[in-house]
């Protein structure tokens, strides 16, 4: 019996041997640039760590800094919160309907069509459109525009006012949210077998909004959930447009991050050990709303 189960052990190592050699490059790399990052950075978030110096053992100082000491903290708390609550749901729902819209068309139009809305997510430059839209002058387009209809007299400072510039990032930010969630979707919709639309016909569905609900979204579950994870991950760590729309940081960090937060604390201050700290509070939040979303998710597909 020993024997029988030492050949066993030993042919299924054999058979999966292969399989470990091909994953042992991504493994490699996802250790050295993602694992060994977020353990360094949770030690040093116990630290007093300037760059300059060797970091210094400080205990929790750094998170009972965090909680009960800094204010400006809970400010990008609260925007980080909104980001990730309005503008990722938001996108999200926005990218499947314009994926699921855009499927209709032929090939040709679809393509045309699909470059269009994920052309922003790859222009790096293209927040420049965007505060010459919201510019403070007489001469911005919005503010000319407003004013052309009487509906202002003097122009409005949109990205210098606390009021108006965290309303004006979220709106860029949805508008450039259209990118790998996107793609999802569209690829999601063309891999499913239209025979089941026609069986749907036959079984009683009446319209499309049926043949979304019971056939199409069905269909498209590990498109979705990947979708749902990458919106959360882009919601998040949102801080290449803040930094280019409101400046850097904002006013009064209206419009700043828990994202922008660190990299100020970072690379301008270079206090690396709360910098630290800060990360690893992003990285729960985000892993307990990942947590969250795959749960109901799953739920969903129970039901």
């Amino acid at each position: 019996m020993i024997k029988s189960s030492s050949l066993k052990n030993q042919m299924r190592y054999e058979e999966t041997k292969s399989s470990y050699l091909m994953m042992a490059p991504f493994l490699i790399l996802f250790t050295v640039f993602t694992i060994l990052p977020i353990l360094g950075a949770i030690g040093l978030s116990f630290t007093s760590f300037d760059m300059l110096q060797p970091p210094r053992f400080i205990g929790l100082s750094n998170y009972t800094r965090l909680l009960l000491d800094d204010k400006i903290f809970m400010q990008v708390l609260k925007n980080t919160l909104i980001f990730a609550f309005v503008t990722g749901p938001l996108s999200y729902v926005l990218s499947f309907l314009l994926a699921w819209m855009i499927n209709e068309y032929k090939p040709v139009a679809r393509s045309i069509w699909t470059l269009i809305f994920y052309a922003p997510s790859l222009a790096g430059n293209i927040f420049f459109v965007w505060t010459l839209i919201f510019s403070g002058d007489y001469y911005a387009p919005l503010n000319g525009l407003l004013m052309w209809l009487g509906w202002i007299k003097e122009p409005i400072d949109w990205t210098g006012n606390t009021d108006y510039v965290l309303r004006v990032v979220l709106l860029v930010q949805v508008w450039l949210s259209f990118g790998a969630g996107f793609l999802a979707f569209i690829a999601g919709l063309q891999g499913i077998d239209r025979s089941l639309y026609e069986a749907g016909r036959i079984d009683g569905i009446k319209n499309r909004w049926q043949e979304l609900w019971y056939i199409t979204i069905p269909s498209m579950k590990p498109q979705l959930l990947f979708g749902a994870v990458m919106q959360i991950a882009s919601s998040f760590s949102v801080s290449e447009v803040i930094k280019a729309v409101a400046g850097f940081p904002s006013r009064g960090y209206s419009a700043d991050t828990i994202g922008t937060y660190i990299i100020d604390y970072g690379t301008v201050r270079f206090e690396m050990g709360y910098a630290c700290t800060l990360s690893v509070v992003l990285f729960i939040i985000m892993l307990l709303t990942n947590k969250i979303i795959m749960r109901l998710l799953k739920g969903a597909d129970n039901d």
